[in-house]
C-alpha cells in the first residue's frame, strides 16, 4: 500500500471512528431516499445543528459523504463504495 493510501484511509477510519459521525452514516443509509437533510439529523442525535454540521463536514472531508446544497438546505448522502472500500481493507488478505 502506498503513503498516499495509507493517509486517504486513515482519514476515513478516523471519520467514521467517532461514535456520533458512525450514527449519522447509520442514519443516512437508513432513511427512505439514502439521503438526509441536515435539519433531520439534528434531533434523533440530540445534538446541536452546528455540531452535526461539524460532523457531516469530516465525513464529507473524509470522502464517505457526498454533500447537495438544495435552496438553504444541504443534504447527504453515502459516496457509493465508500463504505465497501474500507471493509474491503479490513478483510483483505494476501
Amino acid at each position: 500500500m502506498s503513503a498516499d493510501r495509507a493517509e486517504e484511509l486513515a482519514k476515513q477510519f478516523k471519520a467514521v471512528a467517532d461514535p456520533n459521525r458512525l450514527r449519522l452514516v447509520s442514519l443516512i443509509s437508513a432513511s427512505a431516499a439514502n439521503e438526509a437533510c441536515v435539519c433531520d439529523l439534528t434531533e434523533p442525535l440530540d445534538l446541536g445543528q452546528p455540531t452535526v454540521s461539524h460532523h457531516l463536514k469530516i465525513l464529507v472531508d473524509a470522502g464517505i459523504l457526498h454533500r447537495e446544497k438544495r435552496g438553504v438546505w444541504a443534504y447527504y448522502s453515502l459516496v457509493p463504495g465508500a463504505l465497501n472500500s474500507l471493509a474491503g481493507v479490513l478483510i483483505e488478505t494476501r
